[in-house]
């Protein structure tokens, strides 16, 4: 089984990172409004960066180092140079 590490982009422009081991269920529960709480005030939210990882461990520990990025840096993984 493979294990996701994501980063949304919110429609307010703010971007969620989170993991999971269904990308598109994932998103489909986030755009529902039955994803986290965080997302479900900023809907929709699109998809604009995955890795893959072989253990829930693994993609547990790349959730945490994204998210003590700043924004610029994620900006810079997820492949922009400013938003």
């Amino acid at each position: 089984m493979s294990y996701y590490t994501y980063i949304l982009k919110c429609a307010d422009g703010t971007l969620y990172t989170g993991y999971t081991d269904d990308l598109d269920k994932r998103l489909t529960v986030h755009n529902s409004g039955k994803g986290a709480k965080y997302t479900r005030s900023r809907l929709p939210v699109v998809l604009v960066y995955s890795e893959s990882h072989e253990s829930k461990s693994d993609a547990l520990k790349r959730e945490l180092a994204i998210k003590s990025m700043s924004r610029k840096e994620k900006l810079e993984l997820i492949g922009k140079e400013k938003e």
